[in-house]
């Protein structure tokens, strides 16, 4: 990982400085930048959304912000519309990893930086930012495991992206771990929170036995939450996010919600973007930046925000 051929101002820009607003001011006039969300309807990206803006403003740029809604043909229709409208870097948070390939290239073939940011995207890209995310399923269903100790466990799976694909991962090598656990049960809840309570609901009445449930997500666990509370079993939930919502669930005493492999969507964005400057600015960048995650209980939830 070349972290030091960034740079001094891009990674001050990581950082949340402002040290680039005088080269971006030196290019005469702003900085058009790109960005495609998977989805804005979650308050990870939301959050990413914000920390981006603030850091472009940092630098007098111009952001176009596209929710792709889960649809990776719109995603690839918006992603083709920025290029028209003269976006000079392109961040992407694909909602599907394969699905994205086509528009990737014709990104890098045109010599416009492109980043992806949380999820990895197909195609030539020029860096991939992103979570440690097997070790977040692999914490979570790790904490899971020593929690009930035995029994049968569930997992609410997610959209087809690395990202999600290595969480179920690291959740089922944790699992594997303990021979008295077993998972019963994997379905899709599309990272959604009515159509994770739904799964949940099927889930919980198809197996009444379950002792836990790992979640890929904290929004679709909160739907997974309010099954487990209305069916009233005693069902040990864990997922991954860090999101404001799951922390004051997570720290009610007595809750079903016991954890949740944090992430930290403004680091992330923010290196993203620096990233694509400094490949723009002709640096050398690193291919692939992970960044950790940090698993949260009840005790640590009282003071954890993004």
């Amino acid at each position: 990982m070349k972290i030091k051929t960034l740079p001094l101002t891009i990674l001050s820009l990581a950082l949340g400085g402002t040290a680039l607003s005088q080269p971006a001011a030196a290019a005469g006039t702003p900085l058009k930048i790109g960005v495609s969300f998977q989805e804005m309807n979650n308050p990870y990206f939301v959050t990413m959304k914000d920390a981006l803006q603030e850091a472009a403003a940092t630098i007098g740029a111009n952001v176009i912000i596209s929710d792709a809604h889960h649809d990776v043909s719109k995603q690839v229709s918006d992603i083709e519309d920025m290029i028209q409208q003269g976006a000079q870097i392109i961040i992407i948070n694909p909602t599907d990893t394969v699905g994205v390939t086509s528009v990737v290239k014709t990104v890098h073939d045109k010599n416009i930086p492109i980043v992806s940011v949380d999820a990895q995207a197909g195609g030539p890209l020029d860096a991939f930012v992103g979570s440690k995310n097997y070790d977040a399923g692999f914490k979570a269903c790790e904490y899971l495991a020593m929690t009930i100790k035995t029994g049968n466990i569930g997992i609410i799976d997610g959209i087809p992206v690395v990202p999600i694909l290595e969480r179920v991962k690291g959740c089922r090598d944790a699992i594997a771990k303990h021979s008295d656990i077993k998972i019963v049960s994997v379905q899709n809840g599309k990272q959604e929170r009515d159509q994770a309570l739904t799964v949940a609901e099927n889930m919980l009445q198809a197996n009444p036995d379950l002792k836990g449930i790992f979640s890929v997500n904290d929004n679709g666990s909160l739907g997974v939450l309010s099954a487990i509370e209305s069916n009233g079993s005693d069902v040990k939930l864990v997922s991954v996010d860090g999101n404001p919502e799951a922390m004051k669930a997570i720290s009610k005493p007595g809750s079903h919600f016991i954890a949740t492999a944090a992430q930290f969507p403004r680091q992330e964005i923010r290196l993203a973007l620096a990233l694509a400057l400094a490949k723009k600015w002709g640096a050398e960048v690193p291919k692939v930046l992970p960044v950790d995650v940090e698993l949260i209980d009840a005790t640590k939830a009282k003071t954890f925000s993004w």
